[in-house]
């Protein structure tokens, strides 16, 4: 397992155990909510037994006395008490601007008709009495509480993520940065004297094959140097023959390639492709996504590298008949660490993106894939 899988599992466990917390809260907070909602329904009935008996029994004054208190005691739940014909008697615990209007009030009893059974009280000569009520305001906003709460929790939690994976990503790309300079810094030495060692042989062996072959790779361990380099810096834009790029690039990979992978180019012949690039950087970006084809196919299949003339753009699009990648990884290919070879550092790609998009201000992506039949990869570059 690399270490961008183990991050991505870390950040699925703190994620776990954040919403853990709040749904916890969330259950704890509506068992409350019940118990306090039943309580009010029994002061409610109690509340209704009191306005029977005052109505209907023949009590002392002490009797009097207690059953007021009880009608008075309900200071927080709204009630309506009506007739047989919805006529409203009296209320309770509702605001002036509700009461005074008849449209309002008609209004309040009709929710509460919705939301809970009537408490009926008979008094008497076939005539009825009943009680509307609602949950009271207190109940209602505890009610609405714990999924502000567990709002608040997941936004935290959103934005304390997208904080860590910002300054993880510029810690990354100062690290990334870092590490090719000062891997610049470390060949050019070698590559200086390897180069003179170069030049004095070839002086020496004229013609020579061998020599020659040194030669180009000493060159091109010189413009390896010469990308590192520029990783971290703006580089210089030319216009850039990218069809030329490409077949010189297919040329070098060709020589270090099983003969059981085919390169294709195809476009139309009569085209010119330019665009403002660093054909350093840009062979660079090439190269990466091909020897990715390449590791695909398992070094045998067909790369079919597709160019477009847009109206503003050229569209380079890199076809392989590999093992495809799946979906959810489309992004993820292109993060640092990520690498589906055991001993791949997750890099190529990564690099890959931030000379596309940040110093040529274009695009890469995964225009499809489907595992076991191969992938396309997209490179967008600005005219």
């Amino acid at each position: 397992m690399n270490i961008y899988r183990k991050k991505v599992i870390w950040k699925y466990l703190l994620l776990f155990f954040a919403v853990a917390i709040g749904l916890s809260s969330l259950f704890y907070t509506q068992s409350l909510i019940n118990i306090l909602r039943n309580d009010e329904k029994e002061r409610i009935e109690l509340w209704a037994e009191a306005q029977w008996r005052l109505v209907n029994v023949s009590v002392n004054s002490e009797d009097f006395g207690f059953l007021f208190s009880v009608i008075e005691n309900n200071k927080t739940v709204p009630v309506i008490l009506t007739d047989d014909h919805d006529k409203i008697i009296s209320t309770r615990n509702l605001p002036d601007k509700i009461t005074l209007d008849s449209l309002l009030i008609h209004r309040e009893l009709k929710k509460m008709k919705m939301e809970n059974s009537p408490i009926i009280i008979d008094i008497g000569n076939n005539s009825h009495n009943y009680i509307y009520y609602r949950e009271s305001i207190i109940l209602r906003k505890l009610a609405v509480y714990p999924y502000i709460q567990l709002g608040v929790i997941l936004l935290f939690i959103t934005i304390a993520y997208i904080a860590f994976s910002t300054s993880r990503e510029a810690e990354q790309n100062q690290v990334w940065v870092g590490l090719t300079k000062e891997t610049a810094h470390q060949l050019g030495t070698p590559v200086t004297s390897l180069s003179a060692w170069a030049d004095l042989f070839e002086s020496r062996y004229p013609g020579n094959e061998e020599v020659k072959d040194l030669s180009a790779d000493v060159d091109r361990l010189a413009r390896v140097t010469e990308r590192f380099s520029l990783i971290g810096s703006k580089p210089k834009l030319h216009e850039t023959d990218i069809k030329g790029l490409l077949i010189n690039v297919i040329a070098y990979l060709e020589k270090r390639t099983s003969s059981s992978v085919i390169f294709r180019i195809a476009s139309d012949n009569n085209s010119s492709y330019y665009a403002p690039a660093n054909d350093l950087l840009l062979s660079w970006v090439f190269e990466n996504v091909i020897k990715n084809a390449i590791d695909a196919m398992k070094g045998e299949g067909i790369i079919v590298l597709r160019l477009r003339d847009e109206t503003k753009s050229l569209i380079i699009d890199i076809e392989d008949n590999g093992k495809g990648i799946l979906k959810k990884d489309f992004k993820n290919i292109f993060k640092p660490g990520f690498s589906t070879r055991e001993r791949g550092w997750g890099l190529g790609l990564s690099l890959s993106k931030r000379i596309i998009e940040e110093y040529h201000k274009g695009k890469i992506f995964v225009e499809y894939s489907e595992p076991g039949k191969g992938t396309c990869m997209r490179v967008i570059l600005k005219k």
